[in-house]
């Protein structure tokens, strides 16, 4: 098949939905199929992505406590309609199908079998509902939908009601069990406690922040290490003053391999997000690499591990419980290795090639109910 994976957001800034379409298509592409990406790129030439088709402009804007960046240009209709007929795919696979402006504007022109998937979770889904009889009419050319976790699904079919596969998000099992070195400036006794994230309020830093000032005051052996793009912000700033907090080491955004090298150098993993997360992509990637996790109670997350299992799920923005959950894996090494084992074996779940194969099998049940119903387009465009 020739597939395209379309994404509203700057394929050159890292996040869950652009990370999942980079893997999708490379497992898609050792399985046969041509595969071509359509996303706006602030910096396209620096990816060294040759299947990347750089349409629009990013701009940031605010969304669900997060900042997206999209390309929100007009005037993307005769490029995108141009690709589309050079390049003749046989199915489209939208990721966030209904956000503006260029997955819309592939929708609204496409003749080939159209699959969105639904990554977001953002609460009541107001966003959808305003929007709704604006885009209801392109929501009825998606051939199939996919949402990523039920909660995912729940979210948008408030507003757009109708037939859903739940099909998680992939994760690179091999590539994060593989055991790479530590870096060597953190291999050095101290017990590193790793958080992987945009630093976004809502992933929740300031409260981790606030449970190791807790901690590091009986425990002076510990080191927190903060790998994201972004910054701390005003609260954390204060913190970290206030409670003159030591061993707290921000390394910026990392690349793929840097890391795979932080989940091996780290002891515990922490993810203190206060909701608005559909599934979880860096629980996955701790689980494959053997770590014990400590983790917000909410309900994206609470899909993908199991709370005294493969680590411990807390109240969200609740310091002290943040605290005495890492506590109990400070204090207990045998602890940590038997919940860091139970992540390896369920984030099994998670293979892509498991993901992928399901995922293929919605590209086929588009393409056959696409061809079943040749005068759809007619009659959406009516």
């Amino acid at each position: 098949m020739k597939i395209a994976l379309v994404s509203p957001y700057d394929f050159a800034y890292p996040g869950g939905v652009v990370s999942h379409i980079s893997s999708l298509g490379r497992q898609l592409e050792r399985l046969g199929h041509t595969v071509k990406i359509l996303a706006p790129a602030a910096t396209p030439n620096s990816l060294g992505l040759d299947n990347l088709i750089a349409i629009g402009r990013p701009v940031p804007i605010p969304s669900g406590g997060s900042i997206a960046r999209l390309s929100l240009s007009v005037w993307l209709e005769h490029r995108v309609k141009t690709i589309l007929d050079q390049e003749r795919f046989d199915v489209i696979h939208l990721h966030e199908p209904l956000a503006p402006v260029l997955p819309l504007t592939v929708l609204c022109f496409s003749n080939a079998a159209n699959v969105g998937t639904f990554h977001a979770f953002h609460g009541s889904g107001l966003q959808y509902l305003l929007s709704r009889r604006l885009i209801d009419r392109w929501f009825q050319k998606l051939d199939a939908r996919i949402a990523v976790s039920e909660p995912a699904r729940r979210y948008v079919s408030k507003s757009f009601p109708g037939e859903y596969h739940i099909i998680p998000n992939g994760i690179d099992v091999d590539l994060f069990s593989e055991q790479v070195p530590p870096f060597d400036a953190f291999n050095d006794g101290k017990l590193n406690i790793l958080f992987v994230g945009r630093l976004e309020k809502r992933k929740g830093l300031k409260y981790l922040l606030c449970a190791f000032g807790r901690l590091k005051w009986q425990y002076p052996n510990l080191r927190l290490i903060v790998a994201g793009p972004g910054n701390p912000g005003k609260e954390c700033y204060r913190i970290m003053s206030e409670r003159a907090l030591q061993d707290v080491v921000f390394v910026g955004g990392v690349s793929g391999d840097a890391v795979r090298r932080y989940y091996h150098t780290a002891q515990i993993f922490c993810t203190p997000a206060t909701g608005k997360e559909s599934f979880g992509i860096v629980l996955g990637e701790a689980m494959a690499a053997g770590k014990p996790i400590v983790a917000s109670n909410i309900e994206g997350f609470r899909g993908v591990m199991t709370d005294g299992q493969e680590g411990f799920l807390v109240t969200p923005k609740n310091e002290e419980a943040l605290a005495l959950a890492l506590e109990r894996l400070i204090l207990d090494p045998a602890l940590r290795l038997k919940m860091g084992q139970q992540g390896k074996r369920t984030v099994q779940k998670y293979r892509w090639d498991g993901v992928a194969a399901q995922i293929v099998q919605c590209y086929e049940e588009a393409l056959a109910s696409h061809r079943a119903t040749p005068a759809r387009e007619e009659a959406v465009g009516a």
